[in-house]
């Protein structure tokens, strides 16, 4: 394993689009959605101790979380596990580890990655991952990992690339678009030169830092000034400092929309984002009437294309329903047509406003 190689696992969202299994005190990324007997962040966190060393693995989450993470991730050191004090996105996370990482190694190589995806063939993400690193060893180069579409799919973001290779398997990125129309998915996918957005990014530190310097000035400033305390016991007070300032931004638009420096690892890793259910309904074991069913007494009737989830000591009947998201936990029972599944994180907000944090 190369000790100048590091990982930092984001694991600071809510998972809403998971509602109401995924929930504000345990989101998606600490749940077992698919029934493998490990939570997401678990099977992460295994996934690149395989080829990056433990102590170089870092998870960047929520405070409200730490005790979760260091719950699952025992292995993890608990200086590893950066807390954001609010959540502001993924430009103000990648900063907080880059910034933190630039003090004691800018020649570092360091992939971000979320804790929440699922990856099916982990041989071939391991080599994509040295690849990238690799590269960006060598190259002042900001590195993602994209997708080739198997389907028109609105809810991904789409990459377009340089069809000339720059080196094996990387080419320079030309545009980004986020979560087109089905139409433009389309012409997209017929047109191949466009990849889905993995989210998964690799680049030495002293170029990320440099990125954020020319693209993000007014943040990097502010990780600037608090340098001096990062890696030292003052370094959680410097982040409460800094993060109510940070723009609320991801790391695509804040800095690999604008930057020139963007290439791309086409991929195939039996890649999954888990965004919403329709997603672990296609990576759940169905039936020959398509029906995928976690919970050992469950009972569909005339029923077709349906996910359910529910307690296993829990009896739930289905009768006439095609192509639905049945959702029953402790407190909350949802009935969503699977269509309608972008909309969940509309209707959580709407349970919000009329109902309070209670069911969240």
């Amino acid at each position: 394993m190369n000790k100048n190689q590091y990982v930092a696992i984001m694991a600071g969202g809510i998972g809403s689009r998971f509602w109401p299994m995924s929930r504000s005190s345990c989101p998606k990324q600490f749940l077992d959605i698919l029934g493998t007997g490990k939570t997401l962040i678990q099977s992460t966190f295994d996934r690149f101790a395989g080829f990056i060393p433990p102590e170089n693995i870092f998870i960047v989450t929520s405070e409200e979380y730490r005790g979760i993470v260091i719950g699952q991730l025992p292995q993890v050191r608990p200086e590893n596990i950066l807390c954001e004090p609010s959540r502001k996105n993924t430009a103000p996370c990648i900063a907080y580890i880059s910034y933190k990482l630039a003090k004691t190694n800018l020649n570092g190589c360091l992939i971000c990655a979320p804790a929440d995806h699922l990856i099916l063939d982990e041989t071939s993400f391991r080599k994509v991952c040295l690849e990238a690193m690799d590269f960006v060893g060598k190259h002042k180069a900001l590195v993602t990992l994209g997708i080739k579409p198997s389907h028109p799919n609105t809810g991904y973001g789409y990459i377009q690339y340089d069809q000339q290779p720059v080196s094996d398997n990387v080419y320079q990125v030309k545009t980004f678009t986020e979560k087109p129309t089905l139409e433009l998915a389309k012409t997209f996918m017929q047109s191949g030169e466009f990849l889905w957005n993995a989210g998964i990014f690799a680049w030495q530190v002293r170029n990320i830092v440099e990125a954020f310097s020319k693209h993000m000035p007014e943040m990097a400033e502010l990780f600037e000034a608090e340098k001096s305390l990062l890696n030292t016991p003052e370094e959680k007070e410097a982040i409460e400092r800094i993060y109510p300032q940070c723009l609320s931004i991801s790391i695509d638009y804040g800095i690999m929309e604008k930057a020139d420096n963007v290439y791309i690892i086409p991929s195939a890793f039996g890649w999954s984002d888990l965004g919403a259910w329709n997603s672990a309904y296609q990576n759940m074991e169905r039936d020959y009437l398509d029906n995928a069913a976690k919970g050992k007494n469950i009972m569909i009737i005339d029923g077709t294309r349906c996910m359910v989830q529910a307690p296993d000591d829990k009896l739930v009947l289905l009768q006439g329903l095609d192509d639905f998201i049945i959702v029953d936990t402790r407190d909350v029972l949802l009935i969503c047509r699977k269509d309608k599944e972008q909309e969940i994180k509309e209707y959580v907000a709407e349970v919000k406003r009329n109902k309070g944090d209670r069911f969240l």
